[in-house]
């Protein structure tokens, strides 16, 4: 089954960016792909929060989003669209992933569970739960491609969250991104790899790249891992359309080899004894 993936340079313009989006549904159905990928915040990328907020608006008035799924529509093509900032009932903000069938229906939604709070070495400082609230849910989804376990960016940091998705029955995990250049540099590869091996599943990384409008720099480097942890695409830091073949058998037959789900078993509670020697 063939996979398109996109990595883009979000900006502050909704509408620039929905061209982006629209022209790579049509290029990726044309070149017969079953589903796209897109990368976190493919709406809007502003660290501007009063620019920004000003943007952002409910679900159901997102034209982002209304236009991914006009197009998924018109062209028969499913599509991951990684997130969009989108405004709650609450009046605040959720970092939330779409998955859109080919008839422009949304089949599930996920807003991201973990917050990208740090300061870095190199001096930026991030804080997304001053803006954002983090989901509850874990979802797992049917698509032409498996059954897909929804993620964003940070969430790769915490391999629990993979471990349920896959026990739930996940054969694809998705990490749409917008990596920062240091850590991208120092993780996202490797990270991205370890999620693959050690569930036996296919990975799906579609990321931001270059330098952006509001300022910030995005490691880029979009992957496809196979279930053996093998790097089957990486689109390094140019922006465009990639592709890549998502074998389902090849799910089964990495894990009869290493059959790591089976053998999961309940951590049991930790016996602490005592405090470090000196």
């Amino acid at each position: 089954m063939k996979a398109a993936v996109l990595q883009m340079t979000s900006g502050i313009d909704p509408a620039a960016n929905v061209r982006t989006l629209t022209d790579a549904i049509v290029e990726a159905a044309g070149h017969g792909a079953a589903m796209l990928f897109t990368p976190e915040m493919s709406g809007l990328l502003d660290r501007d929060r009063a620019r920004g907020g000003s943007k952002i608006v409910a679900e159901a008035a997102d034209m982002v989003l209304a236009a991914v799924q006009t197009a998924a529509a018109e062209h028969k093509l499913w599509v991951h669209l990684g997130s969009l900032a989108v405004l709650r009932q609450d009046g605040k903000f959720a970092n939330r992933a779409f998955v859109i069938d080919d008839r422009g229906a949304i089949r599930a939604r996920y807003d991201k569970i973990h917050l990208f709070d740090v300061d870095l070495p190199t001096g930026e400082s991030w804080r997304e739960s001053a803006a954002y609230v983090g989901g509850n849910s874990a979802i797992v989804v049917g698509t032409p491609v498996g059954l897909v376990g929804l993620s964003i960016c940070y969430d790769l940091r915490f391999a629990d969250l993979y471990r349920a998705l896959t026990n739930a029955g996940a054969t694809v995990l998705v990490v749409p991104a917008a990596f920062t250049r240091p850590t991208g540099v120092a993780h996202w590869h490797v990270l991205l790899r370890a999620r693959a091996i050690e569930a036996g599943a296919w990975v799906i990384a579609a990321a931001q790249t270059g330098m952006h409008e509001d300022g910030r720099a995005t490691y880029g480097h979009t992957l496809v891992v196979d279930p053996w942890g093998e790097v089957v695409l990486d689109m390094a830091e140019a922006p465009g359309l990639g592709f890549a073949e998502i074998d389902p058998a090849r799910v089964a037959d990495v894990r009869a080899r290493i059959p790591v789900i089976a053998h999961r078993r309940a951590i049991p509670e930790v016996t602490a004894l005592g405090e470090t020697a000196a």
